[in-house]
């Protein structure tokens, strides 16, 4: 990998997080790379300045913060092919990112993406948009929203919790009526997140799929679903006249739908690179570790692997 222009996000308002960033701002501009820095959080989006201000391709973006951190690089990243090495510094969880302990020795970093001694792992995006209009020939009412964990329909009201009614099709066909809090279409990525809370299933990402979730429902009937990838999904809110549903896109409101429209949710024509630095990267220790599942705590003497 070329390191000629290279793009450091660090996690707003975390000192521990800006520090690293600026080691590593210093030691690849004296490895003759331009360095775009700066802050990304909930009222920071530096990407558009970094991607509007360039006229050569950047090479890598480097984002140290926590999976909220990585999922707001991949939003703005992905649709442009810039591969991200994410690092867990500052953040909890951790779900999508490099060990620190591997980042810390950031001159072997440097050795080893130059020298190609990593791997790229691709993960699934989803693209929303707003429509309106006659189902056969609708039009596009909104910019293009994308993710990499889930979309989320969903209502917000200042003073009261309402509830959603919302209509799913699936590739023009009906398949139910959701009553509850809302409803997620989410990747194999999101599975693990927002979905699992609501008892949605874990998708392993190497697959292409898309699960698609009820919120709270409020019929035991309402089930989630796994559909293939290049399914389109069509969700249709009911009876809001108070303009309180809501697309959300990685847990951020993208917009509000109006009386008349209706989402489209797809796979996206993109997809989101990470750069893995761990020699024998596991899902299923990732799991294990991050979900504390049992295998990962209790030990038998009469281990059948033991003997």
């Amino acid at each position: 990998m070329e390191l000629k222009q290279v793009i450091i996000a660090y996690k707003a308002a975390d000192a521990q997080s800006k520090s690293w960033a600026q080691t590593c701002a210093r030691q690849l501009e004296a490895r003759d790379c331009k360095v775009l820095m700066g802050p990304s959080g909930f009222k920071d989006n530096p990407y558009p300045v970094f991607l509007s201000s360039v006229t050569e391709k950047i090479d890598l973006a480097i984002v140290l913060g926590g999976d909220g951190t990585i999922l707001a690089s991949a939003r703005q990243l992905a649709p442009e092919g810039i591969p991200i090495l994410a690092v867990n510094v500052g953040g909890h969880l951790g779900f999508l990112t490099e060990p620190f302990e591997l980042f810390q020795n950031t001159e072997n970093v440097w050795d080893r993406l130059q020298g190609d001694r990593y791997a790229v792992q691709q993960r699934m995006m989803l693209e929303a948009r707003l429509f309106e209009g006659d189902k056969i020939n609708p039009k596009p009412s909104s910019e293009r929203f994308y993710c990499l964990n889930e979309m989320c329909v969903k209502p917000a009201s200042i003073d009261r919790m309402p509830t959603a009614v919302l209509e799913m099709e699936l590739d023009g066909e009906v398949v139910d009526q959701y009553q509850g809090d809302g409803l997620l279409v989410a990747t194999p990525t999101g599975s693990t997140c927002y979905t699992a809370s609501a008892n949605g299933p874990i998708v392993h990402p190497g697959m292409d799929a898309i699960a698609v979730t009820p919120i709270c429902p409020l019929s035991l009937a309402s089930r989630p679903i796994i559909i293939p990838p290049r399914s389109v999904v069509d969700i249709w809110p009911l009876g809001d006249n108070e303009l309180n549903t809501k697309l959300w896109t990685d847990s951020s409101l993208a917009t509000s739908i109006w009386p008349g429209q209706w989402v489209r949710v797809h796979m996206a024509d993109c997809v989101a690179k990470f750069i893995i630095l761990q020699e024998h990267y596991s899902f299923y220790q990732t799991l294990r570790e991050k979900l504390q599942w049992a295998g990962a705590r209790i030990h038998y003497d009469n281990n059948h692997r033991s003997n």
